[in-house]
């Protein structure tokens, strides 16, 4: 679909929060960009929004804090935020704001946008099904659309009174274009050793919080079988330093890359990930892998307390089973890990029947087109719009 032709340049405001928000939010701008040659795109984002043509007003992908204290720690810059996204959606009202994931910031920039008549849409919308239900209020007065990324999100998002419709998953069309280095993979083949990749997160506190235990699964797996390698997975090159300097003292056979986790992935029998969009990535490669997200005492107490689903897990909740064994835990669960990843490394059957299973809800599910999907939804706001101007 192409919007119609237009005195004026269509314009969509975007905000994305977190590394994975920038990924989606790149496909999704280049998705505008075909269905709309001549919009313009601003906001909030990351390098591969800007580099897909979004003009990027702060990188607030930046600011991708966890916990409290961080946040509060960061508080006037968020205010600063959305002092000069208000003062921008006044002077240019765009024709759409457009938010991905990052629900602190971006429930205010949506109120702001609702309060001044801009459609707003939730691209890739906060899981509030899973916890803190409560939250569908805002959805519902704030958020003119949903863009439901998972099957059953529409019906509940409808039966609460929110517009919503199913797109799929956006992860999907990153997967579907993904080129892997195959000279690395060819240099990892020649080595000896049955490879399993350590994934410990794109925030900087998910390393912090779990790579120990991520670590210690590692330790464990190599006394019983000392055949087996580690490839770590980093998001950033900060955050291979510090996996460094935690391996230090330690005589086990694992390294460290950075911008390597979809040739890790491929090259795995198994992993071990922190919760997160990536085990979508796990799954497109139907790789065995057990995910874990640990977090302090209270924190855990609390959560327990919101969540409302029976997993933390993408895959699992897809599947509606554990596929995936999870652990939300406060603890280190390195020897129950290491115990499961070693049965996948030592029983096929339970590893075929597990990468068969994966295969499956891969092709139930794994399908792309969710970007396309979501900018010929929002190019129709702009059809709507401009025919009941003239």
């Amino acid at each position: 679909m192409v919007c119609g032709q237009r005195e004026l340049m269509p314009t969509v405001f975007l905000s994305a929060g977190e590394p994975s928000g920038d990924l989606h939010g790149a496909n999704l701008c280049r998705a505008l960009k075909h269905a709309a040659p001549q919009v313009h795109l601003v906001g909030f984002g990351g390098p591969r929004m800007h580099q897909a043509g979004c003009q990027i007003l702060y990188p607030l992908t930046h600011l991708a804090v966890m916990g409290i204290w961080r946040v509060f720690q960061h508080f006037h810059r968020f205010l600063a935020l959305l002092s000069q996204a208000d003062r921008w959606l006044q002077r240019h009202r765009p024709d759409a704001v457009v938010l991905i994931d990052y629900p602190g910031f971006n429930w205010w920039l949506a109120r702001r946008a609702h309060r001044l008549g801009i459609p707003v849409f939730y691209f890739v919308p906060p899981q509030i099904w899973a916890w803190a239900s409560w939250r569908v209020a805002k959805m519902r007065r704030w958020v003119d659309h949903v863009l439901c990324n998972l099957p059953f999100e529409e019906a509940w998002y409808r039966a609460r009174g929110v517009q919503a419709q199913y797109i799929g998953h956006p992860y999907f069309d990153e997967l579907a274009q993904q080129q892997l280095d195959t000279t690395f993979i060819q240099e990892q083949k020649k080595r000896s050793g049955t490879i399993v990749g350590l994934l410990p997160g794109s925030r900087h506190q998910e390393v912090v919080n779990n790579f120990p235990t991520l670590l210690r699964t590692a330790l464990r797996l190599q006394r019983q079988l000392p055949d087996v390698r580690f490839l770590i997975a980093c998001y950033r090159e900060e955050h291979r330093q510090k996996v460094l300097r935690c391996l230090q003292g330690h005589d086990v056979p694992i390294e460290a890359y950075t911008g390597r986790t979809p040739e890790i992935i491929f090259l795995a029998r198994a992993c071990v990930a922190v919760s997160g969009s990536v085990s979508l990535e796990l799954l497109h490669r139907a790789c065995p892998t057990v995910v874990v997200y640990r977090v302090g005492r209270f924190g855990l107490r609390i959560g327990r307390r919101l969540i409302r689903s029976p997993y933390i897990t993408l895959v699992n909740l897809l599947a509606g089973e554990e596929l995936y064994p999870e652990f939300l835990t406060d603890r280190c669960e390195s020897r129950a890990i290491a115990e499961q990843v070693k049965k996948w490394l030592t029983d096929e059957g339970a590893y075929r029947s597990l990468v068969k299973r994966l295969e499956e809800l891969r092709a139930e599910v794994g399908k792309a087109g969710a970007c396309r999907r979501a900018a010929e939804l929002i190019c129709q706001v702009f059809g709507r719009k401009h025919r009941q101007a003239a």
